[in-house]
């Protein structure tokens, strides 16, 4: 029943994703208990937490990155339209510093403009946006290593996961080929306890983990398009795939 499942996140004891066709945020229990937890009008929609708990939320009918306040109030925390044209709101990831990254894939498939290269927009805790990224070939799934060094982006056209390492004022530096993936196209990511990436595969049906360089690990065959995956359950030992 889910419409367009995308962008999991494990948050408190809950798988939290966003079905796109609903527009709407969903937390499910390990019984798979749901609630819906914000209902917008975004397309895609995605979120993510700050280091102190408060939820962001891409708004991009607004263009706007959105923050939870305490009473469950929705304010404005950044123009995304400030870092890039056209605004960026395919993919958000925040990492454990507070720096809030959303990439763009530079064109709008879904109204059959022709492509053109994406990028990632850095939001910082001021409520600045900027770009931080350019000539990305459709990014897709984002992930931060665990000490904070290291932003890996799925470039779903180029067939490939890339590198960048994060500066201390939360800019990105130093692009590098994180691993090619021949026929692989990544879409959402997640990172394990030992350093390698899961991504999930839409034209291939699979979810597959690799390592730095591109040594295949392991794959889970789907009978359906993976869009998006992560880890979480008990000591983050379960992988959740969606797929459509």
């Amino acid at each position: 029943g889910i419409v367009f499942g995308e962008q999991p996140r494990w948050h408190d004891g809950r798988l939290w994703f966003s079905g796109w066709g609903a527009q709407e945020v969903i937390a499910v229990d390990l019984d798979g208990t749901t609630e819906v937890m914000h209902r917008g009008s975004s397309f895609p929609l995605c979120v993510d937490w700050l280091p102190d708990g408060r939820l962001l939320v891409v708004d991009t009918s607004t263009d706007r990155l959105l923050v939870q306040e305490a009473d469950g109030s929705l304010e404005m925390y950044a123009e995304l339209r400030q870092g890039s044209d056209p605004p960026a709101g395919n993919e958000l990831v925040v990492d454990g510093r507070g720096n809030a990254y959303v990439n763009g894939g530079g064109f709008d498939m879904m109204a059959g403009e022709p492509y053109a290269p994406g990028g990632v927009v850095l939001v910082t805790a001021d409520g600045t946006a900027r770009q931080v990224a350019d000539e990305l070939a459709f990014p897709n799934g984002m992930a931060v290593t665990a000490d904070n060094q290291t932003l890996i982006v799925g470039e779903s056209y180029a067939k490939r996961l890339t590198a960048f390492e994060i500066a201390d004022d939360g800019s990105l530096a130093n692009r590098r080929v994180w691993a090619e993936l021949g026929d692989g196209v990544p879409d959402g990511i997640c990172i394990d306890a030992e350093g390698a990436v899961w991504y999930a595969d839409v034209p291939n049906t699979r979810c597959a983990r690799v390592l730095e360089g591109g040594d295949i690990l392991d794959t889970v065959d789907l009978d359906r398009g993976g869009f998006a995956c992560a880890l979480g359950g008990p000591g983050r030992q379960t992988l959740y795939i969606l797929a459509t």
